[in-house]
């Protein structure tokens, strides 16, 4: 029945699609691709990067994900948190499983994101 994940969408408050690029397209880098146009008056952006797809949108009123959230992996976790710190992004470890090591961080709007690191395939 279900062949593969298309996409995950994320909330954010209204008119703060600006603070979602900075964010998810300059600290996380994630590629800005154009909604189609019946669903640009809703408000939202959309990114892409290595084959995932994020749909970021308007949620009204907003509240924020705390303990849903999406699981990113990164190609080096140590390599992550020296971009995140120069950027001045906070980040939380937990704790690791016999072959993932994982930090949590928030967005800009409280929503909370996983990133984790392989560690043996």
């Amino acid at each position: 029945m279900i062949e593969e994940l298309h996409h995950i969408q994320i909330a954010i408050p209204k008119n703060q699609e600006n603070k979602a690029r900075t964010f998810y397209g300059g600290i996380l880098g994630f590629s800005e691709i154009e909604k189609p146009s019946a669903l640009r008056g809703r408000g939202g952006v959309w990114f892409q990067a290595h084959g995932i797809r994020l749909h970021i949108g308007v949620e009204d009123p907003f509240t924020p994900a705390k303990k849903a959230h999406p699981g990113f992996r990164v190609t080096s976790l140590k390599h992550a948190v020296s971009h995140l710190d120069a950027s001045g992004i906070a980040y939380r470890t937990d704790m690791d499983f016999p072959d993932m090591k994982r930090i949590y961080i928030n967005d800009p709007f409280g929503n909370r994101i996983e990133l984790l690191e392989v560690t043996s395939t």
